[in-house]
């Protein structure tokens, strides 16, 4: 488990100091290559034509601008240790993606211009785009998968009430919920064929780049795996466990009914108040966990019952009567 505290050192990282490194390259590349430079930029193209020019300095300090308002905006939410540990995730990876396209974006306008005798001379590369997105949200990933839930944790000091169900200790108990494999290739071919039809219109394929991973962030977000086991309940999302209550936190598990636009407001990731939340992507049965700590989680699964008996009767076992 992880100790408690106020800021998670990857999100630090990734989430804000990544980004001011990035505002600070654009305007140290300013300054650098400014003797090889055109007294102006060309900053707008028609196709491959420049019809929109700006002086160095003020193009400089609006993509610094920009990365560290938006794309440090976003990804430094990944700093605060005591937010939720997908979101922080989500917007982490949104945030890199973003500081990657504007930085990108800034290196490949300032090679068009190196040494060219006047702006309109530029030919700047679309592609420099699609390799800022990639870039940017790799780094964005590689953070994500290095965040850390470091809310406070407090032991329960009883067994769960025994109103509560019991089961048998089958483990472990594994369910797949949100976006199953059919309606995934149905979205994801959906997504596919609406970028192509873009990049058809705009004659410009380096959109695959930015809407793929823009479609693969929004596919994962939409899918779920549940695991109870004997250290506790874990919910998995891109791979990484997104939320994870202990055995020795948990006062109790019970089943409900629910409806997610009527209990939760929508579908997916929810929040119903403090420390309330839910992964709600059905209607029907759902495992309800309360830790010691006040939070409470709702998770929509066929097993509920299961897995609800399971968890109580870890609790029984690891505390005395």
């Amino acid at each position: 488990m992880s100790e408690s505290r106020s800021f998670d050192p990857a999100g630090v990282v990734f989430g804000v100091v990544v980004p001011i490194v990035a505002a600070a390259t654009v305007l140290v590349t300013a300054r650098v290559w400014d003797p090889r430079l055109p007294t102006t930029l060309a900053v707008h193209f028609s196709g491959a034509v420049p019809d929109g020019f700006t002086d160095t300095g003020s193009a400089a300090w609006t993509v610094a601008i920009v990365i560290a308002v938006i794309g440090g905006g976003a990804s430094a939410i990944a700093a605060l240790a005591q937010a939720l540990l997908v979101m922080r995730r989500a917007m982490l990876i949104i945030g890199s993606a973003v500081t990657g396209l504007m930085l990108a974006l800034w290196i490949g306008l300032l090679s068009a211009h190196l040494d060219v005798a006047a702006p309109d001379q530029a030919r700047f590369s679309a592609t420099w785009i699609a390799v800022g997105v990639l870039v940017g949200g790799a780094v964005g990933v590689l953070g994500a998968s290095l965040l850390r839930d470091h809310r406070e944790r407090r032991p329960a000091t009883g067994r769960p009430d025994p109103r509560l169900p019991r089961g048998p200790l089958a483990l472990p108990i594994v369910d797949r919920i949100g976006l199953g494999a059919p309606n995934t290739v149905v979205l994801a071919v959906a997504a596919g064929l609406v970028t192509v039809g873009l990049c058809r219109l705009a004659d410009a394929w380096w959109l695959l780049a930015v809407f793929g991973p823009v479609a693969a962030l929004v596919i994962g977000l939409l899918r779920y795996r549940v695991v109870v086991d004997e250290s506790g309940l874990h919910v998995f999302n891109m791979g990484m466990c997104a939320l994870g209550y202990g055995v020795d936190e948990l006062e109790g598990a019970e089943v409900t009914e629910v409806a997610p636009f009527r209990d939760f407001g929508g579908w997916g990731l929810r929040v119903r108040g403090r420390g309330n939340y839910g992964v709600v992507t059905e209607t029907g049965p759902a495992l309800v966990v309360t830790a010691a700590d006040g939070q409470r989680l709702t998770v929509t699964t066929a097993r509920a019952e299961e897995m609800a008996g399971a968890l109580n009767s870890l609790a029984d076992a690891a505390r005395p009567a």
